[in-house]
């Protein structure tokens, strides 16, 4: 079996592009399809096969106000973005992204995405939390959907337009890290192959990051094994910081114990969440929209329900979802995805049954801060923010800071392929006027990621060649389970001062242990193991982030829950954090209050 124990990275196989794409879910293959429509050479790099990337699991749909069912505007939508927010969106982005939203749904509509209909043949639009009519009047049906499988339907369509158009794919392959030229801007990546270990450069004056999520840092959470936070890894060790870490959106309805996502769709076909008294008590949270309340009102509500002695089962330790009063042809027809899931991963049918459900980490609000153009931006020495010249960053890992604190059900889809496309349209206009240039790699670049790889090659030959003398009762798995049961006791849906202090004490030994595990497998074939390894320092920076970050924030806000500071603090922390992990400290800039067209949307308080 070959071992190596040094990686040559001065002499690997290099291929260039006009730009390089970094994931293959919808935010990167709507960016990928933008791009080769423009005739540019692209390459799309994808550690799985681009349809199983976490777009598939995007169930209930994607906000635009069409207004096919209920009356609706892009300034409703915009307002109730900015509320559901909780104000800490930056208004300018959401604007644009609100007022792009009908154009994008129709795009992909063109593309092959074959949405649900109404008996009129207009696409069907369903009710999602935090939606509304008239700025906060009555429930507005604003998601487009594919049944319950609007995030596969669109992934699909996305992947077949790049298959038609001949976009270069590199499935399974690894994005280790990112390349910096001399002058500092980004010039490329190197990637390791999955199927046998190799590494090659990639080589391009424009890199988008469209990794994702890091969803794995919790214990209980929606997310697929895939999204360890690649990009974010990637930037923080390039030098660049992480916006908002402190925002974690906690899903209301993911099955108790298990964590599988029981979509806001099934509450939006009229489903109701019921405590063990069999009350539907939402209404006693939000009396206006009652299960439409947004997500972290609903998540917040479930924990105490919980908390109080209200929950379900021999541990009471969940609610339940009920389905059983709707007709059984709107469960099979509309959510057939969620009886599926309820089925295979509850054993019951929600047809017959109630379901248990408990609130499981969803989505990460916050990233890698970008501008609307989907360029990375940092602050300068004057502490003014600067693009990076060379890096985008588009969907759930960027921070263009379209959901603030807390994100409304259906924005994620429409976050993605409104700034895909834009992002890629940017990077068009500046190859339209100057030509890819590739600039040599600065050395010292190149040298901390040789380090970075050899560390995990010498941690494979070390533990075979003293196998007998090491202790080898630790491993990257049990680090991970370890590092994932810190965030869910430090940072969980309630947060309070001593737990996160706990937690960011806990992690140096993290550290520690990721610094010396050895890795059993020595081969180059599928090494899962290795790959593991390079996810977790993704999580474990990632974990520093959230928790510096969430230690900071003396208020609640948003999904940012604090039992010791339960009031919203506009005065304080109406303002954006900014980590940077070299010195694992935090800076702060101001929330965009300004948009470009409609009047700004003051603070005020938030009600359901």
């Amino acid at each position: 079996m070959q071992k190596r124990t040094n990686v040559n990275l001065d002499n690997i196989p290099t291929q260039q592009f006009d730009a390089i794409v970094i994931g293959a879910g919808g935010a990167g293959l709507r960016a990928a399809l933008q791009l080769a429509e423009s005739g540019h050479k692209i390459a799309v790099v994808s550690k799985v096969f681009p349809t199983r990337s976490h777009t598939v699991a995007a169930q209930g749909g994607i906000n635009a106000a069409l207004g096919n069912v209920t009356p609706d505007n892009w300034q409703w939508h915009m307002y109730d973005t900015i509320k559901g927010s909780d104000y800490l969106g930056d208004q300018d982005a959401i604007e644009f992204m609100c007022q792009e939203a009908a154009e994008i749904v129709r795009e992909l509509e063109h593309f092959g995405v074959p949405f649900s209909r109404l008996d009129n043949g207009k696409i069907y639009q369903r009710a999602f939390g935090g939606q509304s009519q008239n700025y906060g009047e009555e429930q507005a049906h604003r998601t487009c959907a594919a049944a319950d499988r609007t995030g596969h339907a669109i992934l699909h369509s996305l992947y077949q337009q790049n298959i038609r158009l001949g976009s270069t794919i590199f499935e399974e392959y690894y994005s280790v890290d990112l390349l910096k030229a001399k002058d500092g801007a980004i010039s490329g990546c190197v990637v390791m192959n999955i199927h046998n270990g190799e590494y090659q450069i990639l080589q391009s004056p424009n890199i988008l990051l469209a990794t994702g999520g890091a969803g794995q840092v919790f214990r209980t959470n929606t997310n697929a094994g895939i999204n360890t936070g690649d990009g974010l890894g990637m930037a923080l060790r390039a030098g660049y910081p992480l916006q908002d870490m402190e925002f974690w959106q906690f899903h209301p309805t993911g099955i108790a114990g298990k964590g599988m996502l029981m979509s806001e769709a099934a509450r939006g076909e009229g489903g109701v969440l019921r405590n063990a008294l069999g009350e539907a008590f939402m209404e006693k949270y939000a009396p206006h929209v009652k299960d439409l309340a947004s997500r972290d009102v609903v998540s917040r509500a479930i924990a105490v329900e919980v908390q109080e002695g209200r929950g379900c089962g021999p541990n009471k330790d969940y609610v339940l979802l009920d389905l059983t009063h709707l007709e059984d042809k709107v469960v099979k027809e509309r959510l057939p995805g969620i009886r599926d899931i309820s089925i295979t991963f509850a054993g019951i049918d929600p047809v017959e049954q109630s379901v248990p459900v408990f609130p499981t980490c969803h989505y990460m609000m916050g990233g890698i801060p970008t501008n609307i153009n989907g360029q990375v931006i940092y602050p300068n020495a004057q502490g003014q923010q600067e693009t990076v010249t060379g890096l985008y960053a588009v969907g759930e890992c960027a921070c263009v800071s379209v959901h603030g604190a807390n994100r409304l059900g259906g924005n994620s889809l429409l976050d993605i392929v409104v700034f895909g496309r834009k992002a890629a349209l940017t990077i068009s206009e500046n190859l339209k006027s100057h030509s890819a240039v590739h600039l040599e790699h600065d050395k010292d670049s190149l040298e901390q990621i040789r380090t970075r790889i050899e560390h995990w090659h010498d941690s494979s030959a070390k533990e075979q060649t003293n196998n007998s003398e090491q202790n080898t009762s630790d491993n990257v798995t049990q680090i991970k389970k370890d590092l994932q049961a810190i965030m869910e006791r430090g940072c969980g849906v309630f947060r309070e001062h001593s737990l996160m202090q706990k937690a960011l004490e806990e992690l140096p030994a993290i550290e520690a242990r990721l610094q010396e595990v050895q890795l059993s497998d020595q081969s180059d074939i599928f090494n899962l193991e290795r790959l593991a390894a390079f996810e977790l320092e993704n999580l474990l920076a990632i974990a520093y982030a959230t928790v510096t970050s969430a230690l900071a924030r003396q208020e609640s806000r948003g999904a940012h829950s604090r039992i010791d500071f339960q009031e919203r603090d506009d005065q304080a922390w109406l303002k954006h954090s900014l980590y940077c992990h070299q010195t694992r400290q935090l800076s702060y800039k101001t929330v965009n209050l300004t948009p470009k067209t409609h009047k700004p949307f003051e603070p005020k308080k938030r009600v359901y």
